[in-house]
């Protein structure tokens, strides 16, 4: 290596030491990562992607680092520019917070991927179902929703589950049909007193 070539290298790595060495992790970014498990409360599987996605997106927004995940905060495109390290160092923060939320069974499709935004637009098309198909779907899951031998708790966490996925894939459902579908889902015993005590 000449003279110059070495002078030109050590004063890179000058600079990037340097504004390595002026870098902390902000605030919002410490938060996220020590949080998302506890606001994220549930485990990326192939049934809940929608849920999933809005709890995590609504989590990013919220402190600043969506454009990660949609790619609107893009890497810097020299590597060796002062700009890179701090973004690579909050993009992996960022990577390892959405591991964690993610299923055993979810992991082999993004294992080799090294990017935040890479992660989210791989899981993106390969778990979100059309959203017309995804309402059909679980609409006729709550009118067929039943409750077994389930107890009452578990019974309406299920109804709501349902209905907080249809929310998430754009649709709605009136809280008269939540009710319907709720009572019409009860044993027949239960049921009968209920609209019987309605009718009165």
């Amino acid at each position: 290596m000449s003279e110059n070539q070495s002078s030109i290298a050590q004063t890179k790595t000058s600079s990037l030491s340097s504004s390595m060495a002026k870098f902390t992790i902000p605030s919002p970014l410490k938060f996220l990562v020590s949080n998302i498990k506890q606001i994220v409360t549930i485990q990326l599987n192939n049934e809940n992607y929608a849920i999933w996605r809005l709890q995590t997106l609504k989590l990013f927004s919220t402190n600043g680092f969506e454009g990660y995940l949609t790619g609107s905060q893009t890497s810097p495109a020299d590597e060796s520019s002062a700009d890179f390290r701090p973004w690579k160092l909050v993009d992996q923060n960022l990577v390892s917070a959405l591991f964690s939320t993610i299923s055993p069974g979810i992991l082999p499709y993004i294992l080799n991927l090294t990017t935040a935004h890479e992660i989210w637009t791989t899981l993106e098309g390969r778990l979100q179902p059309t959203n017309r198909s995804r309402v059909i779907q679980l609409k006729n899951e709550l009118h067929n929703v039943t409750m077994g031998d389930n107890s009452m708790q578990q019974y309406l966490a299920q109804v709501k589950s349902i209905v907080d996925n249809i929310a998430a894939a754009g649709s709605k459902v009136e809280t008269e049909d939540i009710l319907h579908y709720i009572l019409n889902g009860l044993p027949a015993v239960c049921s009968s007193l209920v609209w019987n005590k309605i009718g009165t």
